[in-house]
Order: structure tokens, then C-alpha cells, then sequence
């Protein structure tokens, strides 16, 4: 048996409650493993929060889509993308109900734990950084570009911003003066979201704008973006799917009418893990909640300024 957080019913996380449930041994091509820390992900709360319906044949809904912790079990032929896995390896995994003390999972989504990567931020890279990964790939992010990044002390927008620095591009990237520090550290130029935002990036950059990644969803984001970046198939957005959709530049990732990237955020760890493991990329972990604290975790996830990944530690 173990601990698992789930959904009771729709609504806010207030819903949320611990329960027992079982771990399947695991079958061919799956393995067990023990959880030492789980990320925390806007689209958990969406699951339960009614955006993607309310079918009550549904409930109660298991939460969490990345772990990181110890294979207690292999079934036959358990294989994930770096090969073999074997029990007492220590492996990050992409998962379906994740909030728990253990799981059984498709070995197809557990790559090996980089030794040097402590659990909470080997928990919280996948999501963020392979939405990254893709926001940079979509829109073809490379040396010479000038990136416009809404949100970039977020967690997706910060990875984002450092892997384009990266990849020789200027980054200009917006977030409170708070943050501003934080991202020029990464080699990016902060300014200030709020009215007049537009005028203060062209001042930033008269030559113009190349690229821009929209990870809040703000009017001001998407207005901004449009008029700036003249090729709308270079501006790329995680969440404003409405406006992608009647205004003719991409939606990204699992919600309506967005392309998921499936193969591009299944192959990220490859890029992303050595990195995190070299100090050359920086995930900023917000807070850590034990398992029980779950919905305290929601609620600062939810209130969107979280400054970095949630991780709960079970």
C-alpha cells in the first residue's frame, strides 16, 4: 500500500485529501518505484478545478506527473530510454498520480538520476524543462535572435530564458523589479511588465524583436508579442490557446488544440539533465511541502507568483 493524494470531487484545493491506495506489482515493461519528492504543476490543479469538465465518473482523480526516487521492483523487460533499469537505481520519472509514496509506472518514462541532482530539483525539471525545450524548439530559438520572454522568473520562463542565452540568442524577459536581479544573473535584460510595456522593450531593442514566449497568458503578453514579432509563426504561447487559435501563432503543449510535442519534451532530458547536473542551468525551487500539505502547495501554485518550482516531499 500507499500514500496517495487525490480529488474527491470539483473544485478548489480544498478537495484535495490523502488516501490509501495500491501498488501493482509491475507488469512487463513497468517498474516500481519509491518517491522522494514529486513537482508540482499548474495542470494538476486544472484536472480538478473544473477547466476540463466536471464528469463525476471520474472522481477521485490521482495528481502529479513527475517523480523522482528509488526502483523497488522491474517487471520483464523493463527498459527506459537509457537502457536497462534495475532496482536500487535512483531514476526521475514522468507519471500519471504522482502525489504519493510510491508508484508503478511504464518504464518508458524513467531516465536515470544524475548523482550530483538532489530529489526535489530532479522532481521538478522534466515539466518545466520540457516545456522549455519546446518553446525554444517551436520557434527555432537560435544564435543572433532577440527573444521576448512573458514571465521569465517563472519556472518555465526562467529555463526557457537561460537555455536561449544558451543557445546564443539576447534575451529580454519580463518579471517584477523583484526578480530582475535573479535574471541578470541568467545574461538576461529584465523589464517590468504593466502599461507601457512595449514602448520599454523597443526602447531595449530598436531593431526589433525575433521571437516571443508567452508563459502568462496576460492580454498585455499576447498584444505585446503580436506587435513586436512581425512572423507570428515565431511566437509561441503555453497557455493563451484561445488567442493562438483566432490570432494564427502556436499553442503549446496539453491544452485545446495545442501541439503537445510529445517527442520533443519525451527526448528533453537529454539536454536538460546535464546541464542541471553542471550547475549550468538553475532551477529555483519555491517551496517543499510534505505530501499531507498538498493543497497549501496548490494554493501558492495558484496564486502564480510563486518564484520557482513546488515540490512536495513525501
Amino acid at each position: 500500500m500507499a500514500t496517495a493524494v487525490v480529488a474527491t470531487a470539483y473544485g478548489g484545493p480544498e478537495v484535495l485529501s490523502l488516501v490509501e491506495v495500491e501498488v501493482p506489482e509491475p507488469g512487463p515493461g513497468e517498474v516500481s518505484i519509491a518517491v522522494r519528492a514529486a513537482g508540482v504543476n499548474p495542470f494538476d490543479y486544472k484536472l480538478y478545478s473544473g477547466a476540463f469538465g466536471t464528469d463525476p465518473s471520474k472522481l477521485p482523480i490521482r495528481l502529479g506527473l513527475e517523480v523522482a526516487g528509488v526502483v523497488t521492483a522491474v517487471g520483464p523487460d523493463a527498459e527506459g530510454p537509457a537502457g536497462p533499469i534495475s532496482v536500487g537505481d535512483e531514476v526521475i520519472a514522468t507519471v500519471g498520480g504522482g502525489y504519493a509514496t510510491a508508484v508503478t509506472v511504464p518504464a518508458a518514462g524513467v531516465v536515470p538520476k544524475p548523482a550530483d541532482v538532489d530529489w526535489k530539483h530532479a522532481a521538478g525539471v522534466l515539466s518545466v524543462g520540457g516545456t522549455a525545450v519546446h518553446l525554444l524548439a517551436a520557434t527555432g530559438v537560435g544564435p543572433g535572435d532577440t527573444v521576448l520572454i512573458h514571465g521569465a522568473a517563472g519556472s518555465v520562463g526562467a529555463l526557457a530564458a537561460q537555455l536561449a542565452v544558451a543557445r546564443g540568442a539576447r534575451v529580454i524577459g519580463t518579471a517584477s523589479p523583484s526578480r530582475h536581479e535573479r535574471l541578470r544573473a541568467y545574461g538576461v535584460e529584465p523589464v517590468a511588465y504593466g502599461p507601457g510595456l512595449a514602448d520599454r522593450v523597443k526602447a531595449l531593442a530598436p531593431n526589433g524583436i525575433d521571437v516571443a514566449l508567452d508563459t502568462v497568458a496576460t492580454e498585455e503578453a499576447v498584444d505585446v508579442s503580436l506587435e513586436l514579432v512581425a512572423d507570428r509563426s515565431r511566437i509561441a504561447t503555453i497557455v493563451a490557446f484561445d488567442r493562438a487559435a483566432a490570432e494564427g501563432f502556436k499553442a503549446l503543449g496539453m491544452g485545446p488544440g495545442a501541439d503537445p510535442g510529445t517527442e520533443i519534451r519525451g527526448n528533453a532530458w537529454r539536454e536538460l539533465l546535464p546541464l542541471l547536473s553542471t550547475g549550468k542551468l538553475d532551477l529555483a525551487i519555491a517551496k517543499t511541502f510534505p505530501l499531507s500539505e498538498a493543497a497549501a502547495a496548490h494554493e501558492l501554485v495558484i496564486e502564480g507568483h510563486a518564484g520557482g518550482k513546488v515540490i512536495l516531499l513525501p
